[in-house]
């Protein structure tokens, strides 16, 4: 049997999946001379060339567009192997990888459900953001915004979130009028989401009263900022004003009273959230127990 050399194969991976030697070098624990070395040992083996500079970025050739999602499949099954080598196939233990954001106000209760009916199961949860090394960290499941991350894994949709404007009842009582009209708030009474420069596809107060056909643009500055959707909700709920929540964070707030529905008329996010699992661990029953309850 030939095999190509696998460290180097770790390292196009690392560098494939960053698309950067000095990044891949970072997270490997060594320099880009050496990650570019690594590069050049495999491309001798195989022949051909992987990567490719445009301008300043580094770009896969065809080759190694063609190798990298069976390259990134065969180290997460070689990392789950290694696991159930080393903890034992007797002991289920979840990963789940989960942003800051969805951590308290969906996981944590979606958990408590599967828990419920699994109470011997060992639950790992990890808070992170995207990109995460799901093989490197033996993740058994990561839950992301949108549906472009992760190549080598199953993605399984979660679900489409929308926004709505919250606000809690004595915010309403003490600023707010009987007509529920948005527009007659002051600029400094909204909390808006700053959802970080790697995301353009989010609503924004803006979008929503242009939904209205209200001429009408809050200005962030004059108001309170939130880098994270679930702290939205949560400086709405205190009272400090009026937030664009995502429903699925902040429906049990609704339902216990502690927020205010101002308007049914919510904005869709531009992506949906999904679930991606390793191929790997696509036949274990605990994965895909937690799979259901999260799609429940």
């Amino acid at each position: 049997m030939r095999l190509p050399p696998l460290n180097a194969v770790r390292t196009f991976e690392v560098a494939a999946r960053l698309e950067s030697f000095a990044m891949a070098g970072a997270e490997l624990g060594v320099t880009s001379a050496a990650v570019s070395q690594q590069i050049r040992h495999l491309e001798d083996f195989f022949g051909k060339k992987l990567f490719v500079r445009n301008g300043n970025r580094l770009a896969l050739t065809d080759a190694g567009l063609a190798m990298y999602p069976q390259t990134a499949k065969a180290l997460e099954e070689l990392a789950a192997m290694t696991l159930r080598t080393l903890e034992g196939e007797l002991r289920t233990r979840l990963i789940v990888s989960v942003p800051f954001s969805l951590a308290e106000g969906w996981l944590a209760p979606k958990l408590a459900t599967l828990l419920a009916s699994h109470p011997q199961w060992s639950v790992d949860v990890r808070v992170e953001d995207d990109p995460v090394d799901i093989a490197r960290h033996a993740i058994d499941l990561r839950v992301s915004y949108g549906e472009y991350h992760y190549p080598a894994c199953q993605a399984s949709p979660l679900f489409h979130d929308e926004v709505l404007p919250l606000c809690s009842p004595g915010f309403w009582h003490q600023h707010g009028n009987p007509e529920f009209d948005l527009g007659a708030l002051h600029d400094s009474q909204f909390i808006h989401t700053q959802w970080g420069a790697q995301f353009a596809s989010h609503p924004t107060w803006g979008d929503w009263f242009a939904a209205q056909r209200a001429a009408r643009a809050p200005d962030p500055a004059a108001g309170r900022r939130s880098g994270l959707s679930s702290l939205a909700i949560t400086l709405a709920a205190l009272g400090l004003g009026v937030a664009l929540g995502q429903r699925a964070l902040a429906a049990q707030a609704i339902r216990d009273g502690r927020l205010l529905l101002l308007a049914q008329a919510p904005l869709k996010l531009g992506h949906g959230y999904c679930a991606f699992i390793p191929r790997g661990k696509l036949g274990r029953g605990d994965v895909q127990r937690l799979l259901q309850v999260l799609q429940g």
